[in-house]
């Protein structure tokens, strides 16, 4: 008596079958699809892409999700003024240095660590394409090398104008740093900024906001250093006494206003243990469909009310009119009076 085959067996079967009706061709278009989707799986992806303009070159410039900042490969070699797409260096001595940095006259000037993070990034450009970057913050130290080289004398005539374009390059970096000048092409300056700041008011905002302080838009920040004329994107050089006082205002403008009732329930839906501390975090209570979206849509309110208002004052006043407390809010401390940073505020 034989077995009944398993669902398992007659879909191998079926596969197998399909396999040998496909033609070789297609067969190898299904790999290179399959190929295609583990590569993009593990390559990193670009956040934010824009141009970098430095003296007279122009190079396509992007953040990547982990932070890193790259500029395009083609583009960084014909700033430098070097051929954008070199000979293969296979078998020879540059055989595993970066493109960029291959040459006899030059080789002597690069050191190591130079040599160990110019290695080129494979990378998904917002569009969807393929691309390759390097690094952002090697680009002053590769003009260096060819610097350095022109005043030992080593550089052949054929490779004087790398050195010059490389000094034209450094002038136009000389009080302006690489990454700083990425993330503004990019528009990754404001997610820089408030994600800094946000690191900084987790500390201080009420727990139950912590989870989606990160969240808050680049907007709320400018506007509230604009408004208490602290200095923005930096932050403010009291660490002590500012971001306590930043805490402050989140709570007032933001948590104290956010529903009726809200802080009275999550405390009445969270038990307590034996010595009448609360078991679980108070956000751990707020429902993702109903709670963030509120958080949002109260603060793109608060915002504009931020932007229609000409001061601190004048801002707690419009608030206070179309955003009021809620009854059941805890009172806050009154907030001392503006206190300005010597600089001029953004």
């Amino acid at each position: 008596m034989h077995d009944k085959p398993s669902l398992l067996d007659i879909a191998a079967k079926g596969g197998k079958a399909r396999a040998k009706r496909l033609t070789k061709q297609q067969r190898s278009e299904i790999a290179r699809t399959a190929a295609t989707a583990r590569w993009a799986e593990s390559t990193p992806r670009a956040t934010h892409s824009g141009e970098l303009k430095l003296g007279n070159a122009t190079i396509p410039c992007a953040v990547l999700e982990d932070g890193t900042r790259v500029l395009t490969q083609v583009e960084f070699m014909m700033a430098l003024g070097r051929n954008p797409r070199p000979m293969s260096a296979r078998g020879s001595e540059f055989e595993h240095v970066p493109s960029i940095l291959r040459g006899k006259a030059i080789n002597p000037f690069i050191p190591q660590d130079l040599l160990d993070s110019s290695r080129p990034i494979k990378f998904i450009t917002p569009s969807g394409n393929s691309a390759l970057g390097f690094r952002a913050e090697i680009l002053p130290k590769v003009c260096d090398v060819y610097l350095k080289a022109r005043e030992a004398g080593a550089l052949p005539p054929n490779q004087q104008h790398i050195a010059a374009q490389a000094e034209i390059l450094v002038r136009a970096l000389a009080h302006l740093g690489i990454l700083a000048l990425v993330d503004e092409a990019t528009g990754f300056q404001d997610a820089r900024a408030r994600d800094a700041l946000a690191k900084i008011l987790e500390e201080f905002v009420a727990k139950e906001l912590r989870k989606w302080v990160s969240t808050f838009p680049a907007d709320y920040y400018k506007e509230l250093f604009r408004l208490r004329r602290w200095r923005f994107p930096d932050l403010p050089r009291d660490q002590q006494k500012r971001p306590v006082m930043a805490g402050k205002i989140t709570n007032d403008v933001v948590y104290a206003r956010l529903a009726p009732g809200v802080r009275a329930e999550l405390h009445r839906l969270t038990p307590r243990d034996e010595k009448g501390r609360l078991k679980h975090k108070l956000f751990q209570r707020l429902t993702e469909n109903v709670g963030h979206p509120k958080l949002r849509e109260h603060l793109s309110a608060v915002v504009v009310v931020m932007k229609l208002s000409s001061d601190w004052d004048s801002f707690m006043r419009n608030l206070d009119h179309v955003l009021p407390k809620y009854a059941d809010m805890p009172l806050f401390d009154d907030l001392p009076p503006i206190e300005a940073d010597v600089t001029p505020a953004l």
